[in-house]
């Protein structure tokens, strides 16, 4: 069994740690841990990661956040993996700091990336695990929030989302998306 997660974010030293690159920083752990690296790729940087018989291929893409389904529909085709076997791991403005939501598909939700995802797959039939980094933000100033450094006290929450994301990609692995909603969805 074969799953592609693609983490989302944007490459470049100026984006690293920004609320935007969530998605680069839960791959980034799950590799850290497993004492797997990143190696270039078309269209992204690659890992591979087992668990429990299950082969993950993580995905962070090198298109920009605005262009991620390129390297997402490349991946799916070159590694012959089914679309519900997708994953996709973003931030949320519209969640609170600190709240995980997955999803088996649904709508984007006005985030670029998924909204490039879902135009070129041609389809809102792939899950979303939605990382919520809060909306602290006066109007108008949307950009500079997603693409900024995360303050101090938020900084002391990530962590934890990070190791829980790392456990709902491993039991949509294992368990299935519908199970795995089940569980997590109810934590914070």
């Amino acid at each position: 069994m074969k799953y592609l997660i693609a983490g989302l974010g944007n490459p470049g030293k100026e984006y690293e740690n920004t609320r935007h690159n969530i998605g680069f920083k839960v791959l980034d752990a799950l590799t850290d841990a497993s004492n797997t690296v990143f190696s270039d790729g078309r269209f992204g940087w690659l890992a591979e990661y087992k668990f429990k018989g299950r082969t993950f291929i993580l995905l962070k893409p090198t298109t920009y956040m605005n262009l991620s389904g390129k390297a997402v529909n490349y991946w799916l085709q070159k590694e012959n993996i089914a679309i519900d076997h997708l994953l996709v791991v973003v931030d949320d403005l519209a969640l609170p700091l600190g709240t995980l939501r997955l999803r088996a598909k649904g709508s984007d939700a006005g985030h670029n990336g998924l909204k490039n995802i879902t135009e070129v797959l041609g389809s809102q039939e792939y899950a979303r695990l939605r990382i919520g980094i809060g909306d602290n933000f006066r109007q108008g100033q949307q950009i500079d929030y997603v693409l900024g450094e995360w303050d101090k006290q938020e900084k002391l929450e990530v962590p934890a989302m990070i190791d829980t994301s790392i456990e709902i990609i491993k039991s949509f692995g294992t368990i299935g998306v519908h199970q795995t909603m089940t569980f997590f969805n109810k934590r914070k």
